[in-house]
């Protein structure tokens, strides 16, 4: 659907990288089918870290809407809020 290596570039990895991080169970992703309005359309969300890369793309792999966010990192156990 989408180049490996596209994603990569979008987290700012290499492609070698990228897998590493798959390989290692760090990245998750959703994929989603587009009905009616949207058929031949394609839902992507990939997650690694605190970053996000959402995604929509034709039947053909072209990207038409893509955005990348960050996450604010969740507190870490034991201290304060400020």
């Amino acid at each position: 659907m989408v180049d490996a290596g596209r994603i990569a570039a979008r987290f700012g990895w290499s492609e070698e990288e990228w897998r590493e991080m798959q390989r290692r169970g760090l990245v998750t992703s959703r994929v989603e089918r587009g009905e009616g309005a949207d058929q031949g359309r394609w839902r992507l969300a990939v997650h690694c870290g605190n970053r996000r890369w959402f995604a929509i793309v034709s039947d053909d792999g072209a990207v038409i809407e893509e955005q990348l966010d960050f996450r604010p990192s969740p507190p870490r156990r034991g201290s304060q809020p400020s």
